[in-house]
């Protein structure tokens, strides 16, 4: 099997797995999918990631095929580098191979720049077409034409909220704190229309390449709040040069008045997914976010 028969039969690859006709590699795949490189017949590698064998449910309905979507819709664009879709299966879903590489200056202001041409692609609407996952939990991507501040209370906010109060993560004062913020949210200013995002743009899912660009990888693809993108790329410990990042966004498309302040409020989505899904081990960041967006003395800051 080479790359021209894959790509015109694309749903041989389990097969050509099964009867291990192919060289396989395993490579970390995060913490959800197994992951492996395939060694095509031409020396052509793929990235393929599937359910694993032995999870305790089986894989949700549309997961990869969701994926692929926004994946496609990200890369169409020319803008940002996006790996190729080379198969879609319900239970499978294979990439074009990325070689990682070292983060660097430049690729960091390359990124900056082309961030900025995918999020002026725009969307329709907040939301998608295709079904919403962030990891593998589902999330409403129903299309909505805004404004942005309800659609992101709405559909964003208040799920993961409802989510952490039924697993215990976090405490009633809590609860009412992040019930603030979603109550003013439209007093924070930076109303925009829908800007074609990642959507789950933490640093992990940022692939530095050989090639001296960073690629996009693991998508939650949806029509959003461009700032929604740059504030999640500084949790976790941030991106690598995050600053050359967004001194070229910024040269590229200025942002709006005030969106340093409204840094946490992005952030916010994120680490309510997190108490959602691991508990109260991410207690702590949820309130120091909520205050920060408030206006209060602790603060969640994005490097300048």
């Amino acid at each position: 099997m080479d790359l021209a028969y894959l790509r015109a039969h694309p749903a041989h690859l389990p097969t050509f797995l099964t009867h291990q006709r192919l060289r396989v590699t395993p490579v970390a795949g995060g913490d959800i999918c197994a992951a492996a490189r395939l060694t095509l017949d031409d020396g052509h590698s793929i990235f393929a990631k599937s359910w694993p064998e032995h999870a305790d449910r089986p894989v949700p309905e549309s997961f990869f095929e969701t994926e692929a979507a926004g994946l496609r819709w990200l890369r169409e664009t020319g803008t940002v580098a996006v790996p190729e879709v080379i198969v879609a299966l319900p239970d499978l879903l294979a990439l074009d191979w990325v070689e990682p590489g070292e983060p660097t200056p430049e690729a960091a202001e390359r990124f900056g720049r082309e961030l900025a041409g995918l999020h002026r692609a725009g969307a329709p609407t907040f939301g998608a077409t295709w079904p919403g996952f962030v990891g593998a939990t589902r999330q409403d991507n129903t299309p909505d034409d805004g404004p942005w501040s309800r659609w992101f209370a709405e559909r964003r906010l208040v799920p993961f909220l409802r989510r952490s109060v039924d697993n215990g993560a976090l405490r009633s004062a809590d609860v009412a704190l992040v019930e603030q913020v979603i109550g003013r949210v439209d007093e924070f200013g930076g109303n925009e229309p829908p800007a074609r995002i990642h959507g789950d743009l933490w640093p992990g899912n940022v692939l530095w390449a050989a090639d001296d660009r960073a690629w996009l990888v693991d998508p939650a693809a949806h029509g959003g709040h461009r700032e929604t993108d740059l504030a999640q790329l500084a949790l976790f410990g941030g991106l690598p040069h995050l600053d050359r990042v967004l001194a070229a966004y910024r040269e590229s498309w200025p942002l709006t008045e005030g969106w340093r302040a409204r840094v946490p409020l992005h952030q916010l989505h994120l680490l309510l997914v997190h108490t959602a899904l691991f508990g109260g081990g991410y207690r702590g960041a949820v309130i120091q976010n909520a205050r920060a967006a408030l206006g209060r003395p602790e603060r969640a800051t994005v490097e300048e």
